[in-house]
């Protein structure tokens, strides 16, 4: 079974093997996006072929759209010899797997290497929307230190016709179409990160700034949106288990799939200036920014995000590998089952057009325990300084301003705090050493826990002193501890969690059972 047009025609052998076949005449469909495109999207990695491809594809076979997507690669790596099809395979958390083929990528250019046809398609009135999966990293124009990266400085001054940054080329295709029709666009980008679109929009309009042209500038604010939106697809890569499936049904080794969970959201600010394709019929919902923002804030205030770091930073202490493993331990279950729950689903931001009980009940109930995920407390663990404040911070503010929640209410929030403080003594459950994962203040925090020793509980009070200026940093934790009446709390906890080997475990059975 080999992947592409000729392949293909064998449809029989594929539907078989219980591969879902694209039900549209994929020829006409090339055709007709070449033509005249609607979507160009930059960073054609997994997410995208898993979760946008697959939106696209579903269109086409309710004969919603004639058109598919063209993708854009920064650098060609390798010759595809897939005709641009891909598999993705889904994988349930029953254990089962669903393999779709996809061929709702029309073509594949780069941005280095095909500047011409990507100018060209710019330049074309029927261009409705130009999405981005590039990581947030990919908006960035300068370095650690705040100056312009090398590429980037020299565009500024150089102007759009000598582009050679990622930014830059693009804000010269940019430029092109002005000049050539000044038909309006949607540059969405679609990155897992805050307020996206805002990124996106100030790499940009530092470079048309730089190069000046008042009529350019003047039709980028009013011809050119930046939606903000917010993803939601846990998409790993590619997992020697899948590729052993895929080779099972006969497919060659190095036959393109991608492999990612059954849930998915994609929420998208409405403003596309120019039209856009139908996407809402497959699932993707269309709002305005405020309700974007509060979608966002839902996550990662409340439904998912507190959970990953709580199983985080005690699966790191427990000594667990995976994150789906961790939810057959009963006692992080109840951890993370009362933080979502109990203690965050009253202050909750309700975006209205997802229940924020039902996001939740996926997180806990089919996302986090699917074995097929191979996400790991160690990962998540990463930065835990830079997300505690979102992450946890947000709910006591939100008890702090309630007129019927007390801060005192929170039990298990500040188990986690308090957990945190255990983490950076770099020593586990049972006494062993660990490598914290990277957080740029690690060698900030760590100093305030490194005269504690496993087993060796000093009095609370000579406790509080030693790591008061931490639970102080609002920086970190969102909000000052000690003044919002969780200090005394989270030092309790933590002189627990000291007393010796096999102290966070029953530390954390003693209060997630109650």
């Amino acid at each position: 079974m080999i992947l592409n047009e000729q392949g293909l025609k064998e449809r029989s052998s594929w539907e078989e093997k219980g591969y879902a076949l694209p039900q549209y005449d994929r020829q006409a469909m090339v055709e007709k996006t070449k033509a005249a495109p609607t979507w160009l999207h930059f960073g054609a990695g997994n997410i995208f072929k898993a979760f946008q491809a697959d939106a696209m594809q579903r269109l086409l076979n309710a004969n919603e759209a004639e058109k598919g997507i063209i993708a854009a690669e920064r650098r060609e790596k390798k010759p595809i010899t897939s005709d641009n099809y891909t598999i993705k395979v889904t994988l349930k958390a029953d254990g089962t797997v669903e393999k779709t083929v996809v061929g709702s990528i029309a073509e594949t250019v780069y941005l280095y290497g095909n500047e011409a046809r990507l100018k060209e398609i710019f330049e074309n009135p029927s261009l409705q929307m130009v999405s981005f999966t590039i990581t947030e990293k990919g908006y960035s124009l300068k370095d650690g230190q705040g100056e312009y990266l090398p590429d980037v400085a020299a565009d500024l001054a150089a102007g759009p016709e000598k582009a050679t940054s990622y930014m830059g080329k693009l804000t010269a295709l940019l430029c092109a179409r002005y000049l050539k029709n000044r038909q309006p666009l949607a540059m969405v980008s679609m990155d897992n990160c805050s307020h996206n679109g805002d990124k996106l929009k100030a790499a940009v309009t530092t470079f048309a700034r730089a190069w000046g042209g008042e009529g350019f500038n003047a039709w980028l604010a009013e011809s050119v949106t930046f939606p903000w939106s917010m993803i939601d697809k846990i998409t790993p890569g590619p997992d020697a288990s899948v590729a052993a499936i895929l080779e099972k049904d006969g497919l060659a080794p190095g036959t393109p799939f991608v492999n990612a969970e059954e849930c998915e959201y994609l929420v998208i600010e409405d403003s596309f200036p120019n039209g856009r394709p139908p996407l809402e019929k497959a699932g993707i919902y269309f709002t305005d920014r405020e309700t974007v923002d509060k979608v966002e804030r839902m996550k990662v205030c409340t439904c998912l995000n507190p959970l990953h770091t709580s199983l985080a930073v005690y699966g790191c202490l427990l000594g667990y590998q995976h994150i789906w493993q961790e939810m057959q331990d009963e006692d992080l279950k109840n951890l993370v089952y009362t933080i979502g729950y109990k203690e965050g689903l009253p202050v909750v931001t309700d975006p209205g057009i997802i229940h924020p009980k039902d996001f939740i009940d996926a997180v806990l109930q089919i996302r986090v325990p699917n074995p097929f995920m191979p996400d790991t407390p160690q990962r998540i663990a990463t930065d835990t300084s830079q997300k505690l404040p979102i992450r946890f911070g947000e709910t006591i503010k939100a008890y702090q301003a309630s007129d019927t929640l007390q801060v005192g209410d929170l039990k298990l929030i500040p188990l986690v705090f308090a957990g945190w403080l255990r983490y950076l003594m770099a020593v586990d459950d049972t006494g062993n050493s660990f490598e914290p994962s990277p957080d740029p203040l690690l060698s900030t925090a760590q100093p305030y826990v490194a005269a504690f020793r496993l087993g060796e509980v000093p009095p609370r009070e000579e406790i509080f002193a030693k790591v008061e200026g931490l639970l102080r940093n609002a920086t970190i934790f969102g909000v000052d501890l000690v003044q919002a009446g969780l200090s005394e709390k989270v030092c309790g906890y933590f002189a627990e969690l000291i007393a010796g080997p096999g102290a966070v475990r029953a530390t954390l059975h003693k209060y997630t059972k109650e």
